[in-house]
């Protein structure tokens, strides 16, 4: 769909020492000081292998004239804001949710957002070309470090709402040992939260559950919830652009109903767009609608529904929200990228507002039945040719793979653009037509 060879939906990421070298990060350094010069700000998680992979990334940028400055360990929506508010584009060195053997770089262009597509693939043809020139050895660039610049993106969240808005209200976080330790809980605590932690030391071995905050790595969590009459658990993947949450029971809340609660609310007090992918549950759109807001549909990834966004905003028409089903959300009064400490006081400011337990604002959504299922080792292209045959009659929608459209019902099979794997979601509003819509799509996928 896209043409980029190296880069995923987000960024470039592989194993680190097999696919993502510090060789890779050079070129990628040099190709990014070709294209955009000026002051670059490069950041990291707290991988193990950030160092490294952070140098040369800095080397090329430096190897090219640019100016860097080093901001240290933070969440990549920190980076994010900083580049949108100082600087002419940014890399972040990190793997998000992947394992702690995986690293990354995404590169971040002037105002905020994640490189689109078309600049990706330029900056692909340079990695691949191997010819960037380099500065005279008299127009090399400069580099600072500045850790503490962090503090402006944590003061931008606090000021986004009313003071000691969390007061009386206390919240269990566990940033997973990845960038948001230092973020997070600071975040809630100047909200007037009692904040207790789990996983708060900066660790790139991850010791405590792996980078993704997957329901079944969370139940430590769930129980620090209980034994300390938290009203709500907070956790974050390895970079903190996403956040996902308990109740006050130690119960996961599904990613879809955690963006149909926070956009119920936005919707509330502003009006116009919601922009999220073709994988978002339908809640979210019902909710939307109900609240005098229209939607609008992307493929997957972040930095589709951040440029759809952009791109209303640009035509004069207002945008509400944004965001996807996976605790990514985009707050556009703040800045254009997925911010999972933005969420996390988003929440307890929700709590709040509503004066009652998590698990009500759960009980209150649309129930949908929603399905996953991931497929390896299998042709993504030759898979959707056949389905698109196999489900003709029905209506389907090819903005990202394939979306089938029935009735209430909807299923998309897509390529992952972070894994090497496929990606089934059934949806409908009753189970048992949900699994057997789910049921028919593996009988065409794996006829017996």
């Amino acid at each position: 769909m896209t043409g980029k060879r190296l880069f995923g939906t987000n960024g470039v990421r592989g194993i680190t020492g097999a696919d993502m070298t510090p060789t890779l990060a050079l070129s990628i350094g040099l190709a990014l000081g070709s294209m955009r010069t000026g002051s670059i700000a490069v950041g990291r998680d707290t991988r193990t292998s950030g160092p490294a992979l952070c140098s040369a990334v800095k080397a090329g940028l430096l190897a090219t004239g640019c100016d860097v400055t080093d901001c240290g360990i933070l969440p990549t929506p920190a980076l994010q804001y900083l580049v949108k508010e100082h600087f002419d584009a940014g890399a972040m060195i990190t793997a998000s949710h992947n394992p702690p053997e995986y690293n990354g770089v995404k590169v971040i262009e002037p105002d905020g957002t994640e490189m689109g597509d078309e600049e990706t693939i330029r900056l692909e043809a340079k990695i691949l070309d191997e010819r960037v020139p380099l500065s005279p050895w008299n127009a090399t660039g400069r580099e600072v470090h500045a850790s503490h610049l962090v503090r402006e993106y944590t003061d931008a969240v606090v000021k986004k709402f009313p003071e000691g808005i969390g007061e009386g209200i206390t919240v269990a976080v566990d940033p997973g040992c990845g960038a948001a330790c230092a973020t997070t809980p600071e975040i809630l605590t100047r909200l007037g939260c009692r904040v207790v932690t789990l996983n708060s030391q900066m660790d790139g071995t991850f010791p405590g559950r792996l980078p993704e905050p997957s329901p079944e790595g969370l139940r430590p969590l769930g129980n620090l919830v209980r034994s300390t009459g938290a009203a709500l658990g907070i956790a974050h993947d390895g970079d903190a652009d996403r956040a996902v949450f308990l109740d006050e029971r130690g119960e996961f809340i599904e990613e879809n109903q955690e963006f149909g609660i926070i956009a119920g609310q936005v919707c509330r007090d502003r009006k116009g767009t919601v922009v999220m992918p073709v994988s978002t549950s339908r809640l979210v759109e019902e909710i939307a609608r109900r609240n005098g807001c229209d939607v609008q549909y992307t493929p997957v990834g972040s930095i589709y529904v951040a440029r759809a966004m952009r791109a209303l905003e640009a035509a004069h028409r207002p945008v509400a929200f944004g965001g996807e089903g996976n605790g990514g959300l985009i707050y556009p009064d703040h800045q254009y990228c997925r911010d999972g400490g933005m969420t996390a006081a988003m929440m307890v400011a929700i709590l709040a507002r509503e004066h009652g337990p998590a698990s009500d604002l759960v009980a209150a959504l649309p129930s949908f039945t929603l399905i996953k299922e991931k497929i390896r080792g299998a042709d993504p292209s030759a898979m959707i040719r056949n389905l698109c045959t196999a489900f003709a009659g029905d209506h389907i929608d090819r903005t990202d793979g394939i979306r089938i459209n029935r009735d209430e019902s909807w299923a998309l099979i897509r390529p992952s653009g972070t894994e090497p794997l496929v990606r089934v979601i059934v949806e409908s509003p009753e189970e048992k037509i949900a699994r057997a819509f789910f049921d028919e799509i593996m009988e065409k996928i794996r006829p017996s």
